[in-house]
C-alpha cells in the first residue's frame, strides 16, 4: 500500500529544502515526501494525487508565497482533502494574520520561522497532528473483495472458504452497499452472477468453487511428489498432529485436506479445556500453529479431496478428485466427522441461507442485533452460544434432553448461565422450517406444544457423521460408518482381519492403512484426544515400516 503524504509548500528553495529534509530524516520510513514551490503548482499535485487515489496526511505550507497566500492554498486544499492536517509556517511579523486564520482555513496549528532545533519545535507538533490524523484515517482496502448478497448458499460457501483458510477479505453486500453494482459493470460482469471475488491485481472470479480460489490464491492442489512414506488424508486435529510428528522424525509426509486446516475444531470460538493454554484458545490459532510446526518440519500440505484409496503389493495408492494419483507405505484417515443433516421439511432447499451446519463464524457480523437458534447440546454448540452472544441479541438453545449437563463440559455451562441473552430451551426441537429466499420461520415442538417462532439464522450441532462412504469396502467399519481398528476389528467384525501378525493399535483391517482421531469407532470426541491418537499413529507407522 502506497505511503500517506506529507507535502511541504514554499517558493524559497532553500527554505523548502530545509523543510524535506527535516521531515525526511524523522517521517520518511512512514510517509512519503512530496515539495511544491508554489501553491498554484501544490494544488496542481493535489488533483494529480486525487486521481491516484493517494492519501495526503499533512500540508506544511509557508504563508508568504507571490500569487497564493498559504492561507490560500490551504483553504483550498482544504475541499480536496478535508482530512489533511494543515500547518502554517509564518514570520512573526504574520502571526496576527496566521491567528485569524485559523477560522478562516481551519489551519490546525502555525510555527513560527525558524523552527530549529526540529526536534523541540517541530517534530512533538507534527507527532501530535499525525497521531490524531491516523486515528480516524481508514487506509483503502487493497485485498480481495467479496461481493454477494446475504442469503445465496454459494456466497456463504466462499466466505467461509477464505475465513478457514485465513484469507482476509472485505464482504461488499450490494443490497447496502448499491455502488458495488456499479463496480462490476464497469468489469463488464453481470450482476445476476453473485458472488464476484474481486483480486487486488484487477482480475475477477465469477461464482468460483473453492478449486478455483485455491488456484488464483497459490494454494497447493497438486502434489509436489509421486510418492511419500504416509499420506495423511484430513488436517484436523488428528491429521495435524500425525504431520507433525512424521515429519519431524524424517518421514516425507502429504497432508491432503478439501476444504481448510482444522477441521470441525477450526471453526470451534474458543477452546478452553486444551493443555497448556490457560486463557484457551481458538480453533482457528491451534490449527494455523499446527499448520505452521508441520510444514515447518518438512510436511507437505495439499488443497484436495480424496476420493479413493486401493492397494497394490503392499503400496496405497490415493487418487485425487481432479484425477491425480500418489504413491505411499501408509495411509492415516483422519477425516474426522460432519453434523448430521436435520431431516425435516425446508431444511435442505434453505440450506446456506439462513440454516447453517457447525460454527460458520463467518455469519456472525450479519447477526449483528438479531435473535440466532442454535440446535445442539454438545462442547460445540456451546462454543458457538458463546461466539454469537457477542453478537446477537439474543441465542436459542434448543435441546432434546432436560438439561446440558450429561453432554457439555461444566465450564461452559457455567458460563452459558452466566451470559445474560443466551437461553437454554429443553425439551424443545425443530420439527419444520420455511420462508421464500432464506430462513423466515421455525416451527418449534416444546413442552407446551407446537408453536411458530420468527428467525433468520440457525445453526446445527447434531451428532456425528462419519465420512467414511469413499473408503475401499475391504475397510471394516460399525453400522454407523465408524472405522474399526486395532483390538475392535476382531470384537466387531470377524474375520476382517487376514495377517497372522496383530493389528497395530490403530491399524484398520487394511494392513498399512490407519484410522486417528473422531472418524475412528469408540473414539472420544474431544480435540486432545484427536491429537493424542495423530501423535501415536506415527509410532505404528514406524513399526509397521520395519515390516516391509
Amino acid at each position: 500500500m502506497p505511503k500517506p503524504i506529507l507535502l511541504a509548500i514554499d517558493d524559497d528553495t532553500s527554505v523548502l529544502e530545509a523543510v524535506v529534509q527535516d521531515l525526511r530524516r524523522h517521517y520518511g520510513q512512514s510517509y512519503r515526501i512530496v515539495r511544491a514551490a508554489s501553491g498554484g503548482a501544490a494544488l496542481d499535485i493535489c488533483r494529480q494525487l486525487l486521481e491516484r487515489k493517494d492519501t495526503v496526511a499533512l500540508f506544511l505550507s509557508d504563508q508568504r508565497m507571490p500569487g497564493m497566500t498559504g492561507v490560500d492554498f490551504l483553504q483550498q486544499a482544504l475541499k480536496l482533502y478535508p482530512d489533511a492536517k494543515r500547518v502554517l509556517l509564518t514570520a512573526y511579523a504574520d502571526t496576527e494574520a496566521a491567528i485569524r486564520a485559523i477560522n478562516a482555513a481551519k489551519i490546525h496549528y502555525y510555527l513560527n520561522k525558524p523552527w530549529d532545533p526540529p526536534e523541540e519545535k517541530l517534530y512533538p507538533i507534527l507527532d501530535d497532528l499525525l497521531e490524531a490524523w491516523k486515528q480516524g484515517y481508514k487506509p483503502p482496502f487493497e485485498g480481495i473483495r467479496v461481493i454477494g448478497v446475504r442469503w445465496s448458499p454459494t456466497d456463504h460457501a466462499v466466505r467461509d472458504f477464505l475465513s478457514r483458510n485465513r484469507i482476509p477479505y472485505q464482504w461488499i453486500n450490494p443490497e447496502q452497499h448499491p455502488d458495488a453494482l456499479t463496480l462490476l459493470k464497469e468489469k463488464g460482469i453481470d450482476d445476476g452472477k453473485l458472488p464476484v471475488v474481486l483480486f487486488g491485481d484487477g482480475t475477477a472470479l465469477v461464482q468460483p468453487s473453492s478449486s478455483d480460489l485455491a488456484q488464483k490464491l497459490g494454494i497447493p492442489t497438486q502434489a509436489q511428489q509421486e510418492f511419500y512414506d504416509v499420506v495423511v488424508v484430513g488436517a484436523g486435529p488428528a491429521g495435524l498432529a500425525a504431520g507433525v510428528y512424521g515429519a519431524s522424525e524424517g518421514l516425507r509426509t502429504l497432508i491432503v485436506e478439501p476444504n481448510a486446516v482444522g477441521g470441525q475444531a477450526g471453526s470451534s470460538s474458543k477452546i478452553e479445556n486444551y493443555l497448556g493454554f490457560p486463557s484457551g484458545i481458538s480453533g482457528d490459532e491451534l490449527a494455523k500453529r499446527a499448520f505452521l510446526q508441520a510444514g515447518r518440519l518438512g510436511a507437505e500440505f495439499l488443497l484436495q479431496q480424496v476420493t479413493c484409496i486401493r492397494s497394490e503389493n503392499q503400496y496405497h495408492i490415493v487418487q485425487m478428485k481432479d484425477g491425480h494419483e500418489v504413491t505411499c507405505h501408509v495411509c492415516l484417515i483422519a477425516t474426522g466427522v460432519s453434523y448430521r443433516k436435520l431431516e425435516i421439511p425446508g431444511s435442505d432447499r434453505l440450506s446456506g441461507a439462513g440454516v447453517y451446519y457447525g460454527a460458520a463464524l463467518t455469519e456472525a457480523m450479519s447477526c449483528a442485533d438479531e435473535e440466532v437458534y442454535i440446535i445442539g447440546g454438545a462442547n460445540s454448540a456451546g462454543q458457538a452460544a458463546m461466539h454469537f452472544s457477542r453478537y446477537a441479541s439474543k441465542v436459542h438453545m434448543l435441546i432434546r434432553a432436560g438439561s446440558l449437563e450429561k453432554s457439555m463440559s461444566k465450564y461452559l455451562i457455567d458460563q452459558i448461565k452466566a451470559t445474560p441473552n443466551i437461553i437454554v430451551e429443553t425439551q424443545t426441537e425443530v420439527i419444520a422450517m420455511s420462508g421464500e429466499e432464506h430462513l423466515e420461520c421455525l416451527m418449534l415442538r416444546t413442552p407446551q406444544g407446537e408453536e411458530a417462532r420468527a428467525a433468520s439464522s440457525l445453526f446445527i450441532f447434531i451428532g456425528a457423521a462419519p465420512k467414511t462412504d469413499w473408503l475401499p469396502k475391504e475397510l471394516a467399519c460399525d453400522s454407523k460408518g465408524f472405522i474399526l481398528a486395532g483390538p475392535e476389528l476382531k470384537a466387531k467384525s470377524a474375520g476382517a482381519w487376514r495377517l497372522d501378525r496383530e493389528p497395530y493399535l490403530l491399524e484398520t483391517s487394511i494392513p498399512g492403512i490407519f484410522v486417528a482421531g473422531d472418524v475412528r469407532y469408540n473414539s472420544v470426541k474431544r480435540c486432545a484426544s484427536a491429537v493424542g491418537e495423530g501423535s501415536i499413529a506415527i509410532q505404528f507407522v514406524h513399526q509397521y515400516l520395519a515390516t516391509l
